[in-house]
């Protein structure tokens, strides 16, 4: 790969990452950039909370320059995004969150903020506000009889600009926002497993939403990846780059196997390249921890399928790959 000297932070990376985890790093950075060149797509998956650690800052301008075609995340992950746009300067930062006590932590409930490791969400300027926009649309479509995903739904409350006053930062650097505006395939596996989701669940038991599955749920959403990846892999293969693991990482990589073995469409080729950047150790059952290769055997993987893993905290090293593959 050549080095642009009008590229700070790669030329940096390339000068001082030589071995062990920062070797990886430009190695899979590297072989991110290659998939592409080479005309493939490529899926990000999301979890933990990526999106409070405001990965947007960088994953917003990878969705606007075409490198991400594809996005998997947790409910968590969606929601969160938008929640720091509207409600950025209510948030409260903890850097000493190792050292509080359990009475420390009923006073921050107390403030009615929510704690994600250092960082803390004002429930009225963000959950709540959120909570009423996407009410209307809920409402709109339960009364019409339709049926949308949960992305669906963000994307709509976005896009309509009902949230524009409340921005708290630019919103170039929201990442839900851009996928919005590109109308980016997005899965949310387990979404009910989110704030969004649990309100969604209250307010069908309040009877304020008759039909349950105004909002689709997993099984739609793996009907749909199954479709959209048949599509895009005609002529092309589909890279599988995860930050963490859970659900975010295993739901989606499966619909390869599924394919090949339920739906006997064995034309579709295996994933094209697939990295992990994951702090988890191998060890009792720990799939988010499990190295590329295992994933062989399940037939998500081939032996000539690229493969890297970062071992590292995914919150320093997503940033710095997304900044070696936009040429920063």
């Amino acid at each position: 790969m050549t080095q642009s000297t009008s590229a700070p932070v790669t030329a940096f990376l390339r000068h001082h990452y030589r071995h062990f985890n920062a070797a990886a790093l430009i190695d899979a950075a590297d072989g991110y950039i290659r998939h592409l060149e080479a005309g493939n797509k490529m899926m990000i998956t999301l979890a933990g909370a990526m999106s409070t650690a405001e990965l947007g800052l960088s994953l917003a301008e990878m969705i606007r320059q075409d490198k991400v075609h594809a996005i998997t995340c947790t409910g968590a992950n969606l929601e969160e995004d938008i929640y720091n746009l509207v409600a950025h300067d209510h948030y409260e930062r903890v850097p000493n969150y190792r050292d509080l006590t359990p009475a420390d932590e009923q006073k921050l409930l107390e403030k009615h903020f929510n704690r994600v490791t250092d960082t803390c969400i004002p429930e009225a300027e963000a959950i709540r506000r959120i909570e009423k926009a996407i009410l209307d649309e809920w409402t709109a479509a339960d009364q019409a009889g339709e049926s949308f995903f949960p992305h669906e739904f963000m994307y709509r409350i976005l896009l309509s600009g009902k949230l524009e006053e409340f921005y708290q930062i630019d919103p170039k650097n929201s990442w839900m926002l851009a996928a919005a505006q590109k109308n980016l395939p997005i899965i949310v596996p387990g979404w009910e497993d989110s704030t969004t989701g649990n309100i969604f669940a209250s307010h069908v038991i309040d009877g304020n939403i008759k039909n349950v599955h105004t909002v689709k749920g997993g099984i739609q959403y793996m009907m749909y990846l199954a479709e959209h990846y048949t599509e895009v892999t005609k002529d092309s293969t589909m890279g599988f780059f995860q930050i963490g693991g859970g659900i975010a990482g295993d739901f989606p990589i499966c619909v390869v196997p599924m394919l090949h073995q339920d739906l006997q469409r064995t034309e579709v080729p295996l994933w094209g390249y697939f990295c992990q950047i994951s702090d988890s150790t191998t060890s009792y059952g720990s799939y988010s921890g499990a190295v590329p290769n295992e994933k062989i055997t399940w037939g998500k993987l081939g032996i000539e399928t690229p493969k890297y893993i970062i071992e590292s905290d995914a919150s320093i090293v997503a940033p710095l790959v997304f900044a070696i593959v936009l040429g920063q």
